[in-house]
Order: structure tokens, then C-alpha cells, then sequence
């Protein structure tokens, strides 16, 4: 899909990635606060596609920001790949754009927050995955709310932008 500027209507959506759950963040319609939304349990890629499209249609999602697992120098970790190869399958099921944005220490962050609320452990694991992309989406918003060029508007070394071309 041939990446353009955003629209100025619709909220964006940021992801924390994993493979058996992923934390989901919303904006507002404004685009100037993240909210912890949900926390998806993957169940297959079919069912998985027609949860995103939901996501998309019901709450106007006109991008998404994945959380990118890097290394504390900035590189990419192994677990980028798999990050990436996700966000290609989900930009192609939902027709909606994928950045990526350093989520270093956004897991780290969510558990301390949690654990300052004096919350159980199974209370904190039902909310850290949510807190995450909201720690991962607020930083996207900050990027935008000060002017600056958004960090993945252009592809990385590792993604293919001519597959992804219409």
C-alpha cells in the first residue's frame, strides 16, 4: 500500500505486538491522547483479519502504530522480523497503514505502572499488554503533536516497499 499523508480525520491505532496477545491503544479522534483500548487473544489469521477489519470499520482507524522491538544501541532485534512481517499481513487484510515506532522499555514502563497501583499479578497481566501501546501510541502523538517527520513514514532497510506498492 503506497504510503501517503495521514487523512485528517480518523484515530490511530497503536500496537504491542506478541504472539499470543497484542495490546491495543486508540487515540482520540483529535489525535492528542492514547487510551489503553483492549487486549486481543490471537486465534488464527482468519479470525484474526476479521477482528482488525472490525477494528477498522467500527472504530475508523485510518493508521496503525506497531510497536518495533529494538536493542538499547537502536538495532533491531529477531523479534523485529516477525514485528514486520505482521504488520505487512496486517496492512494488506485491513487496507490501512502501518508505521513502526521504538517500543523500547514500553513492557518495562507498563509493569512498573502497574505495580505502583497495588494491583494483583493476574490484574496486572490482564492490563500490561493495553498499558504498553498506549505508552508506544502516546510517543507516536507526541512526535506529530511537535511537527516532526514521523520515525517509519518512509520503510526501513528490511521492508520490501515495491511489494507493497498498488
Amino acid at each position: 500500500m503506497k504510503r501517503t499523508a495521514l487523512p485528517e480525520r480518523g484515530r490511530i491505532a497503536g500496537l504491542d505486538y506478541g504472539k499470543t496477545r497484542i495490546g491495543i491503544a486508540l487515540s482520540d479522534p483529535g489525535r492528542v491522547l492514547a487510551t489503553p483500548w483492549s487486549v486481543y487473544q490471537r486465534r488464527g489469521p482468519s479470525q484474526d483479519a476479521a477482528y482488525f477489519q472490525k477494528l477498522v470499520q467500527q472504530e475508523e482507524i485510518v493508521l496503525f502504530v506497531l510497536g518495533l522491538p529494538v536493542h538499547c544501541d537502536g538495532t533491531e532485534s529477531e523479534v523485529s522480523l516477525e514485528v514486520r512481517e505482521f504488520g505487512k499481513w496486517l496492512e494488506s487484510v485491513t487496507r490501512v497503514p502501518v508505521v513502526y515506532m521504538d517500543e523500547r522499555f514500553s513492557t518495562q514502563t507498563a509493569e512498573t505502572w502497574l505495580r505502583t497501583a497495588n494491583l494483583s499479578r493476574k490484574e496486572r497481566q490482564k492490563r500490561v499488554d493495553k498499558l504498553a501501546a498506549q505508552i508506544i501510541l502516546s510517543s507516536y502523538l507526541a512526535i506529530l503533536k511537535r511537527g516532526d517527520a514521523p520515525p517509519s513514514w518512509t520503510p526501513s532497510p528490511l521492508d520490501d516497499s515495491s511489494s507493497s506498492e498498488e
